[in-house]
């Protein structure tokens, strides 16, 4: 078996089981449209619908963290949110111009993918773990949340 285009290791884990658990799947979309793209040289469309299902996913996870920062008033929330609405914004140009032919699912935007959510990880989101876990965050599930239940069934 080959090792993975982005390899889920301790290190990116920022020790609130639920974030971790948003992050594989990040990774492991990143990780199906790099197979489907490099790997396989599969059919645009099946490109496009994996690059969906991660834009739409992004989303999702960044309305989770800046829920919790308004919740727990996370002093770095306004710096955060900043560099997930830049992602938002990239993100959904590059899907645009993939929908319309202008670019196409390569190496570079693979790359691009798999660094930003490697360094967001490592040098934004573990800033406010300790945060979050001083103020009562649990760091483990009691239960699976819906979002995990949602997403982990189609994965």
């Amino acid at each position: 078996m080959t090792k993975p285009f982005v390899e889920w290791t301790n290190e990116l884990s920022v020790g609130i089981e639920e974030i971790d658990e948003q992050h594989k799947i990040l990774v492991n979309l990143i990780n199906r449209l790099f197979d489907e793209t490099i790997v396989h040289q599969a059919n645009p469309n099946v490109m496009q619908e994996i690059l969906h299902e991660l834009v739409e996913y992004t989303v999702i996870h960044f309305a989770v963290e800046e829920s919790l920062f308004r919740i727990f008033h996370y002093p770095g929330t306004e710096s955060h949110t900043h560099h997930h609405d830049e992602l938002k914004a990239q993100v959904l140009e590059i899907q645009k111009k993939v929908k319309q032919g202008e670019a196409t699912i390569n190496t570079e935007l693979l790359i691009f993918l798999k660094r930003w959510l490697e360094h967001h990880i490592l040098y934004e989101d573990k800033l406010y773990a300790p945060f979050l876990l001083s103020q009562g965050v649990k760091s483990s599930w009691a239960e699976r949340s819906w979002l995990g239940k949602i997403w982990k069934g189609k994965h």
